[in-house]
């Protein structure tokens, strides 16, 4: 069905004003998928916080004009359709790679993350990477391990100490030392 020149407007719009905000998509192409696998898809990109449309070529191209993915939106051809995300690029590659795995109906295109294009064996890469809450956790424990290990060696002297104490106690080391005037 064509799309009248005022639909293709708005269209435009609503995708430009999504992709305002976005700062990576991953663009694939996918050949006989089936409502169930498209709906299955669709919920597997907004359950990372991203969204998921099939696009015309040239209305994606004409969205994207001034956002942060507009160079993997140009120049596209064939069937497509983009994820996209303001949120963690690499939660989002994960995602679509698992999803492939077991869909052989979707295939990469390209990516785009922060402003830069990357190609399909980039976009897998992205997929094995850790994520943010990952890495952020990390580097919290890094962070906090060398105060740890103070904690634990300053608590090592006073507990040492009480442990000789208490043995030289149980032995009755200390009943003839006192001295009495």
């Amino acid at each position: 069905m064509a799309l009248s020149r005022q639909k293709k407007a708005e269209k435009v719009g609503e995708l430009a004003k999504e992709l305002e905000n976005s700062t990576s998509a991953i663009v694939g192409t996918f050949t006989k998928l089936t409502v169930a696998q498209d709906f299955e898809l669709r919920k597997t990109v907004r359950a990372v916080g991203g969204r998921y449309r099939v696009l015309k070529n040239t209305l994606a191209s004409r969205a994207a004009k001034g956002s942060k993915i507009e160079a993997a939106l140009q120049g596209l051809k064939g069937v497509s359709s983009v994820a996209y995300t303001s949120g963690d690029p690499v939660a989002l590659a994960k995602a679509l790679s698992t999803w492939v795995a077991e869909n052989a109906e979707f295939t990469f295109k390209l990516g785009i993350v922060d402003g830069k294009v990357i190609n399909v064996e980039e976009v897998k890469a992205l997929a094995t990477m850790p994520g943010r809450e990952e890495i952020f956790s990390k580097l919290l424990f890094l962070i906090n391990a060398p105060a740890q290990r103070l904690a634990t060696v300053i608590n090592a002297t006073g507990r040492d100490l009480a442990v000789v104490l208490g043995q030289g106690v149980e032995k009755q080391k200390f009943a003839g030392a006192a001295v009495s005037s």
